[in-house]
């Protein structure tokens, strides 16, 4: 297994994590309602998905 010879200095760490950021979820509209939903779930306002109710609101 590799080992790191030397200690990483707090500036390569915290350049390296930089990069670790939180994306916000993609928003699709719902086909029936149009209200804003996340993609491949249910529409948490009509309860339709794919054209066919599969929650009831």
């Amino acid at each position: 297994m590799a080992v790191p010879k030397r200690r990483m200095s707090r500036s390569n760490t915290h350049s390296r994590r930089s990069q670790w950021k939180a994306a916000l979820p993609a928003y699709a509209t719902c086909g029936r309602c149009k209200q804003a939903k996340l993609p491949h779930v249910a529409c948490p306002t009509c309860g339709y998905y794919n054209d066919r109710r599969v929650v009831e609101v």
